[in-house]
């Protein structure tokens, strides 16, 4: 047993969290249409600035990075600066965040790419099933696979957006190698056939990620990478002849470069969606990266207050990230530290949307201002309203004023 606790300090790499609750990558699609964080998007995140590390929403590399309707981007300097006042934000609340980099590979759709091309991929292999275009659900194509000269081009993108990243005011990046996107589709048999120097053998499948990670490190430093991995997610037809082979390999080559942390999503868990029964790759728990890897390790994946709790404790990992929950509960170290009662998330406002379900999760405190206001003893303030301009320190009492006039 280790003498620390969910709410401890700790130090990944040249990353401070002031406590190990970490704000996982949440797409919540509702950037602007230029790959450009939305207006809302710094108080969002400011009101999470209490989490030990935010890790932002998957931000792509490039357009050809993008898979999804309303994500944002880290590929030009428009997009650089307005992530700047979001970055601020979160800083002055004491808070520190770092930037997922992500390339959806094949799990995009030519409504979605530059010119309606069709999305890259390791081999010629479609998802099944279907995706989210940019008018509505289609079943996904089959993608071209690139050309291994094509290749250089892409780890310079993940360089060139880490560079953006640190530009923009992150302290760090995440690069996304997990739930079946470009770095994963690599990695996994099921979807690389190559027969080039990128497929065929383990150390071949991981060339990608490690020469992008290095190319990353490159930039930014060691001190400040982190890697997401999904050993066990079935997610988007994800899945490995040898996972436990593959990944020991992964494993060992990312010790070897000491970076910040490993985020691991852990078996239960596929995209959004809890799931039960076994999978091939389940054994590939915290447990066993723990055996395996010697670095700081963030764990992701059906975690409650009290299973973060023995984890850290245990030494198991060091720091755990609480997604649907940071979605719903803005002041969430808060109401673990106290064990409040946690408010419930919206799946219908996940994804795209306006504000409702973005920024109008209460804290403790604005419910406490609203009882205030309610019982007479906090006056209203005239023309306060819940929106992308509201300041930090009024958004409070705002969703408070905003509910009152609601309840009415």
């Amino acid at each position: 047993m280790h003498d620390v606790t969910l709410f401890d300090p700790v130090k990944l790499g040249a990353l401070l969290l002031s406590n190990r609750v970490v704000m996982p990558p949440l797409t919540r699609s509702r950037a602007l249409p230029d790959g450009r964080p939305g207006p809302s998007a710094r108080l969002y995140y400011a009101q999470r600035a209490s989490a030990g590390l935010i890790v932002s929403e998957g931000t792509a590399i490039s357009p050809e990075g993008v898979g999804n309707p309303d994500i944002p981007g880290l590929w030009n300097d428009k997009q650089v600066q307005a992530w700047k006042p979001v970055t601020d934000a979160v800083h002055n609340e004491g808070g520190a965040i770092v930037a997922q980099l992500w390339h959806t590979g094949r799990a995009s759709h030519p409504t979605l790419q530059p010119e309606g091309k069709t999305p890259v991929g390791p081999s010629a292999i479609a998802i099944s099933g279907l995706t989210f275009a940019r008018d509505g659900r289609v079943p996904y194509v089959i993608p071209r696979p690139l050309e291994t000269e094509e290749i250089p081009a892409i780890v310079h993108q993940y360089a060139q957006a880490a560079a953006n990243a640190r530009t923009a005011g992150f302290d760090g990046v995440e690069l996304h190698a997990a739930n079946g996107y470009l770095i994963d589709q690599f990695l996994q048999d099921s979807s690389n056939q190559r027969a080039d120097r990128y497929g065929g053998s383990i150390e071949n499948r991981a060339r990608l990620l490690l020469e992008v990670v290095d190319a990353i490190t490159n930039v930014v430093g060691a001190e400040r990478v982190g890697v997401r991995l999904s050993p066990s997610s079935t997610f988007q037809d994800m899945a490995d002849s040898d996972p436990t082979t593959l990944f020991s390999y992964v494993l060992d080559a990312l010790a070897s470069r000491a970076l910040a942390y490993l985020h691991l999503v852990e078996p239960g868990i596929v995209g959004d969606d809890t799931v039960t029964g076994r999978r091939p790759a389940d054994d590939i728990d915290s447990k066993w990266v723990r055996k395996n890897y010697a670095g700081r390790i963030i764990a992701t994946g059906g975690y409650d207050r009290e299973r973060a709790l023995r984890a850290v404790t245990s030494g198991t990992v060091d720091a755990v990230a609480f997604g649907r929950a940071f979605i719903a509960n803005p002041d969430l170290p808060v109401r673990l530290i106290t064990k409040s009662p946690l408010n419930e998330a919206h799946r219908d406002t996940f994804y795209g949307g306006d504000d409702h379900g973005y920024l109008d999760y209460p804290s403790l405190a604005a419910e406490r201002l609203l009882a205030d206001l309610t019982e007479g003893r906090t006056e209203p303030e005239q023309g306060l309203q819940l929106n992308a301009q509201t300041p930090l320190e009024k958004w409070q009492l705002a969703w408070a004023q905003q509910q009152l006039i609601t309840r009415a």
